[in-house]
């Protein structure tokens, strides 16, 4: 990198510092706006609670317009309180990730700029190549593109739908108050599967769990969601002595097992996955089989839609940091998954 370029390049990424700290700034103050409607939010779900239980224990002699009002009273206050936790957890996952974010870039800063202010010599390993800040960005751009889908197709669709429910339930109270309860008894439990898919979109979004409790705990939870909900053929087994990571470490792993179950069962329509993980002194392990239709190795790591599962990206996560993955893969054959990561920072 020439004299001039590396000047471009610090002076962009003081840009992006700059930019990240007024990001972050406004996500604080937004978190604690957004912390205060949740509480208050949810002392009136407990409240209009309240009131359809008493309307309940009186639903023969109670007005319909007064059952009518508890009822859209709760729904409304539900809809609101699930909305607003799940902007709180995005909120403090934007937190998370513009923190580190910026950290990055002042060390890309601290590393560009020797003492006397001057940017480092051309030849020199002191500045981050810039591809690596270009990787990054594209990386965010293309999470935010899978998340703006992913809030489309579930939450957004599912609260859309609660609320056309609400609406028929509506027009039942006064014409047939028999069938307005079987409505709302159904509307009840779209509530509660509504409530769930928040609770696993928040999840997958952001384990805070993985912050609090660590790698291990995480990936349990994670299993036992997934056998509890409609995939009883996965399986974890943890070996070695359990110990926390360096946080980008943890996330890193994480993502990628959440990865790989993902493609076994959407691509590889497998309907048994085995996750073995070892947690040596050294390095961790990490093996992935599945018995699904496989793919061809050739054209999933190297041709043009080398990008259909991801595999590529998954091998330069590991090796940025340091790691090993290998694929083992025919049609018809399943998916073997190999990695192992240092435990220890270089």
């Amino acid at each position: 990198m020439t004299e001039n370029t590396s000047n471009q390049f610090l002076e962009s990424c003081r840009r992006e510092h700059k930019k990240i700290q007024q990001e972050l700034k406004e996500v604080d103050m937004l978190i604690q706006q957004t912390s205060s409607e949740v509480d208050r939010l949810v002392q009136k779900n407990a409240r209009a609670a309240s009131r359809l239980r008493q309307v309940e224990a009186q639903f023969d002699t109670m007005p319909r317009e007064d059952i009518k009002s508890a009822y859209t009273t709760i729904i409304e206050s539900q809809q609101r309180l699930f909305t607003m936790r799940g902007q709180l957890e995005k909120l403090q996952s934007d937190q998370h990730n513009l923190t580190r974010l910026e950290e990055l870039y002042e060390k890309i800063l601290e590393r560009g700029l020797p003492q006397n202010g001057m940017p480092a010599q051309a030849g020199k390993e002191s500045a981050l190549p810039q591809s690596l800040v270009v990787n990054i960005i594209e990386a965010q751009e293309r999470e935010r593109q899978r998340l703006s889908r992913k809030i489309h197709d579930g939450p957004a669709q599912s609260l859309t739908n609660l609320v056309l429910q609400a609406e028929i339930c509506e027009r039942f109270f006064l014409r047939d108050p028999k069938q307005a309860q079987v409505e709302l008894a159904d509307l009840k439990k779209n509530v509660v599967r509504t409530f769930r898919s928040v609770k696993d979109f928040i999840f997958e979004l952001r384990p805070m769990m993985l912050d609090d409790l660590g790698l291990i705990p995480t990936l349990k939870r994670y299993v036992e969601g997934l056998r509890a909900e409609d995939f009883a053929g996965v399986t974890l087994n943890i070996t070695g002595k359990e110990q926390r990571l360096a946080s980008y470490k943890e996330v890193t792993i994480f993502r990628v097992i959440q990865e790989l179950i993902h493609i076994g069962r959407v691509y590889g329509h497998a309907s048994s996955i085995k996750i073995s993980l070892d947690m040596g002194e050294k390095q961790v392990r990490v093996v992935a089989e599945d018995n699904g239709g496989g793919f061809d190795l050739d054209d999933e790591l190297t041709t043009a839609d080398a990008g259909r599962l991801g595999l590529p990206t998954l091998r330069e996560r590991i090796e940025m940091l340091g790691g090993k993955i290998s694929f083992a893969s025919g049609t018809g054959q399943g998916m073997h998954v190999e990695l192992t990561l240092p435990v220890t920072q270089e």
